[in-house]
């Protein structure tokens, strides 16, 4: 099982990042956390005070941005610029303007340039939202993942608070309200599944479950 791209679509909170990380460990192939990229340039604009609305600005910083992973300590980290932006990225701050951001046109073509650069060698596995319908229409495995919004809620609220004591389940579900309401309506490349995507649904199961159906998925339709 050489040479695919194996890309992961779905909405915030499915558990794609988690379980993109073991498959890609699993399959000893590379892994490509789209979603950071988008966390780590909206940070860049939060520092530098450039606001969603301030296109020119947006289109103008572009050419400053240097975005790598490295690993650290055994772990995949994002780098933004030379400096370790992996725990930065994770903020309320940073969750609460990413779709701001990320719907701007020439920001989303910059990104996914660099996503299908990453991408050239294959062997790789990718997840973010618009990945299996515009940065690998092609990729040779699809997936779709999904949950109800409670659950979706409950499991970034469990992990938010650890950092963020002071957040509410109400301020998670609210923020992820928002952002399914942002990614599906964007101008430019809006969630959608595509046709030929393995659709999961992770309300019910574990990540080792949602795992295990996949690599089932791949090994039935190279069988």
């Amino acid at each position: 099982m050489k040479d695919i791209i194996i890309a992961i679509d779905g909405h915030s909170g499915c558990g794609k990042s988690t379980t993109s990380r073991l498959l890609a460990k699993y399959l000893n192939f590379k892994y490509l956390d789209s979603g950071a990229m988008y966390r780590a340039v909206t940070l860049y604009f939060m520092n530098n005070n450039i606001l969603p609305s301030q296109e020119i600005k947006i289109n103008n910083a572009l050419k400053d941005i240097q975005i790598d992973f490295k690993y650290v300590e055994g772990d995949q980290h994002i780098f933004l610029n030379n400096n370790d932006v992996e725990s930065d990225i994770r903020s309320d701050e940073v969750s609460n303007n990413v779709s701001l951001f990320s719907s701007n046109s020439s920001l989303r073509k910059f990104l996914v340039n660099k996503q299908k650069a990453f991408g050239n060698d294959k062997d790789i596995v990718v997840e973010g939202r618009d990945i299996t319908t515009v940065v690998f229409p092609d990729a040779e495995i699809k997936v779709f993942m999904t949950a109800n919004i409670e659950v979706r809620a409950k499991r970034r609220f469990n992990e938010m608070k650890i950092k963020n004591p002071e957040i509410t389940y109400s301020d998670v579900i609210e923020n992820l309200e928002k952002r399914d309401v942002q990614d599906s309506t964007r101008k430019d490349s809006p969630l959608m599944i595509a046709d030929d995507a393995f659709i999961l649904d992770t309300s019910d199961i574990e990540i080792s479950e949602q795992v295990d159906k996949i690599i089932n998925f791949i090994e039935k339709k190279f069988s």
